[in-house]
């Protein structure tokens, strides 16, 4: 009985919400709405904060109360998980008042939306280069903010999952192999070229691997006339690899296709 009684209640509490909530919608009272979106923002209840912001934001247009009510507008589509609309917002606040109080979290927000936005490495990383050239610009402009670190960090995930999709891209040819051409060459342009443009990623081991390893194989493939030239091309990136990585996990790797292509010039 007294299960029941409670459910009774919660509905009964739920029903007179929704219907406060609808004579709101129908409301003219724009400053009833606009504090009522507030309590609902502070609640997290963010769709029935944002549908009251957008229904006043007309109204508000170009009164000083229209610049809260911007950012109110971006945090409720983040609460949705709507990152992409957060970021247009935060975009908007940013061109609508380029020296507002909270330009700086606006920027800062922007870039943090494209960063929530990032999918996995092996989708496509428009959202992650997105929030990458986000960052960078916080950095550049911003490089007292309190928000630095916050800001450097994210960066260098951004930059790490962008190396890594290099990474899965760079294995693959290596993987293929012969197959259908010389993959081994395509392997090493896409290690050498994540290798510049992230100079600082996680991965560089295993990138620095892979320019080795493509190098040896195509010694070990190679026509009798170009062997010898190609193993002696495999040592160099060997001393390239291990000068870099002398204590690597993948040194006695390293190690064995340079003793396998030292022997091999010997012969």
């Amino acid at each position: 009985m007294k299960r029941k009684i409670f459910f009774i209640t919660i509905l009964t509490l739920i029903l007179a919400s929704c219907s406060e909530y609808q004579k709101l919608l129908k409301s003219d009272d724009a400053d009833l709405k606009y504090r009522k979106g507030i309590e609902y923002f502070e609640k997290k209840d963010f769709l029935r904060a944002s549908n009251l912001f957008d229904a006043v934001s007309s109204y508000y247009k170009g009164t000083e109360r229209s610049e809260e009510l911007l950012v109110y507008m971006a945090k409720s589509a983040l609460g949705q998980k709507d990152y992409f609309t957060a970021s247009a917002y935060f975009k908007k606040y940013v061109k609508t008042y380029p020296k507002g109080k909270y330009v700086i979290e606006s920027k800062f927000m922007i870039g943090y939306c494209y960063y929530l936005d990032s999918p996995d490495a092996r989708l496509d990383q428009e959202a992650t280069q997105d929030a990458i050239t986000a960052f960078q610009e916080f950095i550049e402009l911003y490089p007292e903010s309190e928000r630095i670190q916050e800001a450097n960090k994210y960066l260098d995930e951004m930059n790490n999952k962008m190396a890594f999709k290099l990474l899965i891209n760079s294995r693959l040819y290596f993987n293929l192999g012969n197959y259908m051409g010389n993959n081994y060459e395509s392997a090493i342009i896409t290690a050498q070229n994540a290798l510049r443009k992230y100079p600082a990623n996680t991965y560089r081991e295993e990138f620095s691997m892979i320019i080795l390893e493509s190098k040896y194989q195509e010694a070990v493939l190679s026509v009798e006339e170009k062997k010898i030239e190609r193993y002696r091309t495999a040592i160099d990136e060997y001393y390239n690899f291990i000068n870099e990585f002398p204590d690597g996990k993948l040194k006695k790797k390293a190690e064995k296709i340079f003793n396998v292509s030292k022997n091999q010039i010997k012969e």
